[in-house]
């Protein structure tokens, strides 16, 4: 007997909540040229500050996973925890900003609070939307697209946002998101028990099932490119513009990843997640390799290709998790989801690390070909599910 139907206030508000409670991620990266300005702080203290949030991100998602807390208890109860948790983080770095020590471990716990909202809020739309989870989660991280991409929105707009403002008000915002979801959300129907052991074997599916390996790979693949490109991103631009412009032809670029989550998630019915997957992945490793052509190309097609890229190295990010919940123990979605990403984000940070440390050495143009190499490995590792139209 299939499932009934989601009432349609359930995506929306599910979007909504997740896009409000992740802008924490961005709260304090959007106000660090004030920052900088006020308390003499090095350009290397956005980096810094960053990379303090993805590793505790990364800790976070590792603990959830290992104690199964996304399957224990309800996903409800632990978005609005982690997003009020979250929320006071900030408001701890906004009470001691001026000590740099003291923002580093606010911003790393905030970042261990954020894997109770990400792959959560994918945990509960994978409840949802059994049989309609590319097209859902092709809005839901749509919406995290922009949000993260608003950093650069933000940060154009700052000489009219005073930077206490913006951090109170994404506090405000990521509390009134857990809050949002908790109220309207009711428990699914048919929604799988919850476990009360730790599912190691589940989490041994990463490996062992050839299915679950094959997009989790693909994932990986995926996250080699996609974190490296943003960072890289000012970068790139920076050959032809800066300052507000610059700003704002980022925000422009990241955010129109939006349109590829959305739109692959429309294509999903008909083609199937694996196969949208690896054509927005196999676009985007093109793009790669064209690096050292279209750099220096007309504004044109400098624009066009960027554009291209910002959409597609986004647009496959659904799809994967996707075909991971789908293919997962259903007992253990939420932990083989936390688990994937805590893995991902740490391959994402090495590749940060690297490329950032290359710019010394190398031609940003030749660089960024070696890009290439996480959509030739997530290619190879959906070959398997892209011939079995999953």
């Amino acid at each position: 007997m299939n499932a009934p139907a989601a009432p349609r206030h359930v995506l929306p508000v599910l979007v909504l909540a997740q896009f409000l409670g992740t802008s924490l991620w961005f709260a304090v990266n959007a106000v660090m040229p004030d920052l900088q300005r006020a308390f003499g702080w090095p350009a290397t203290a956005v980096g810094t500050l960053t990379s303090s949030l993805q590793f505790g991100f990364i800790v976070g998602t590792l603990v959830f996973a290992l104690l199964a807390i996304a399957d224990r208890f309800p996903p409800r109860r632990v978005f609005l925890i982690c997003a009020l948790a979250g929320a006071g983080c900030t408001v701890g770095a906004w009470a001691m900003v001026s000590d740099f020590g003291a923002l580093l471990a606010w911003r790393f716990a905030t970042g261990f609070f954020l894997a109770g909202i990400y792959p959560v809020g994918m945990k509960i739309a994978a409840q949802w939307f059994p049989r309609g989870l590319g097209p859902a989660l092709g809005y839901l991280i749509g919406a995290l697209v922009i949000g993260s991409a608003s950093a650069h929105a933000l940060r154009a707009m700052g000489d009219a946002l005073p930077w206490p403002t913006l951090m109170l008000g994404v506090a405000a915002l990521a509390a009134a998101g857990g809050g949002l979801l908790f109220v309207l959300l009711p428990e699914p129907p048919g929604a799988v028990a919850r476990v009360t052991t730790l599912q190691w074997r589940a989490l041994a599916t990463l490996v062992t099932d050839a299915r679950v390996r094959s997009s989790v790979l693909g994932y990986f693949g995926h996250m080699w490119e996609l974190y490296t490109l943003w960072v890289l991103m000012p970068l790139i631009l920076a050959t032809r513009l800066e300052g507000t412009a610059l700003s704002w032809a980022a925000f422009v670029l990241l955010g129109a990843g939006a349109l590829g989550c959305a739109g692959g998630g429309w294509l999903v019915p008909r083609f199937g997640s694996a196969r949208v997957a690896g054509a927005q992945l196999a676009t985007s490793g093109l793009c790669c390799l064209l690096s050292p052509a279209l750099i220096h190309a007309p504004d044109a097609l400098f624009y066009g290709w960027l554009l291209l890229w910002g959409i597609t190295v986004s647009g496959d990010s659904p799809q994967f998790s996707a075909l991971t919940a789908r293919n997962a123990p259903p007992q253990a979605v939420g932990s083989v989801l936390t688990l994937t990403n805590s893995i991902g984000f740490g391959i994402s940070i090495a590749s940060i690390l690297l490329f950032v440390e290359l710019t010394r050495a190398v031609a940003l143009g030749w660089l960024l070909t070696g890009l290439a190499l996480g959509p030739a490995l997530g290619l190879w590792a959906l070959w398997r599910l892209v011939r079995e139209r999953a």
